[in-house]
Formats: C-alpha cells, structure tokens, sequence
C-alpha cells in the first residue's frame, strides 16, 4: 500500500501557518494554501476567520473555540469558489492549541464527505501543533483510498513564534 504524495510547502509558508496560529492562540486557527492545479506545492497561505459557536457546530456542540474550528461562511464560499479555478485550495489548516498536530476522530469527521466515502473537498490537511510557548510540531495528512481513511504523510519540525 503506498501512502499519497505530499503536496510540497515551502517552510516560509509553513512558518505563515505557524504565525497565524500564534495570533490565534489559544484558540484555534484555520485557513487554507493555494497552488496551481498542476504543480505539486501550495505555497500561497489564505488565513480564515474560526467562526466556531458551539450551537451550530456540526459534530463538537461540548466545546469551544480554544478546541475546535469552523471556518467563516464568507471564507467557505471563497474556498469553494475556487476549488476548480486554476488556482486552486491545496491544503485547508489548523492548530491544536494542546501542543500536539494529530488528526482527530472530530477532524476526519468534519473533513469526510458527508453523502459517501472520502474527503468532503479535494485537499490534503495540516495540523499544527501549537502550546503557550512554541510550535511544537505540524503534520500532513491526506485522504488514502486503500486505506479508507486520512493517513499522515509528512512531518514538520516547529518553530519558536
């Protein structure tokens, strides 16, 4: 079985993402990269707003913003917008605020399509791994159809921000 490829990210990038969820903290961040539908790297960061409320959040109604993320309404329909353009959503991102970059049984459940099996967008994902005084980690995960499921793909050192 052979896990998919990474989409590339540029460690300027990543310290953008990294960044953002600093601002963030201790809530949590989210956005998106954007790259050419062609090319294998996203290098361009498009922070969103984390519009959480817990009344309206499809699957963590028992937490808040420091533990979960929604992303704006008008931020989602510019991601959607896109999606076929030819530059186009890559990567959608966010922080855990708990210092660890994990993909969570409510992440996989907000990032798989809801009418069937596999993701709910054509994206991998990134998750950061923020705490009150450093990034501590991020990780790259992506949908495996083999495997019927997000597995990791990539590993990104932290930063001091």
């Amino acid at each position: 079985m052979t896990a998919p490829e990474p989409i590339s990210v540029p460690r300027s990038s990543l310290e953008e993402i990294f960044r953002h969820a600093r601002e963030s903290f201790p809530n949590e961040c989210c956005g998106w990269l954007t790259g050419d539908k062609d090319s294998n790297e996203a290098a361009e960061v498009r922070p969103a707003t984390n519009a959480y409320e817990p009344e309206t959040h499809p699957t963590a109604k028992d937490r808040t913003a420091e533990t979960a993320f929604v992303i704006s309404d008008s931020d989602l329909l510019d991601l959607n917008s896109t999606l076929d353009d030819d530059v186009r959503p890559r990567i959608i991102y966010h922080s855990h605020p708990n210092g660890r970059a994990y993909f969570s049984e409510t992440d996989r459940a907000n990032a798989s399509d809801p009418w069937g099996v596999g993701p709910a967008y054509p994206v991998q994902q990134i998750v950061v791994g923020i705490d009150g005084q450093r990034v501590v980690e991020a990780r790259q995960f992506a949908w495996d159809a083999e495997a019927g499921d997000f597995v990791e793909i990539a590993e990104f050192e932290g930063l001091d921000v």
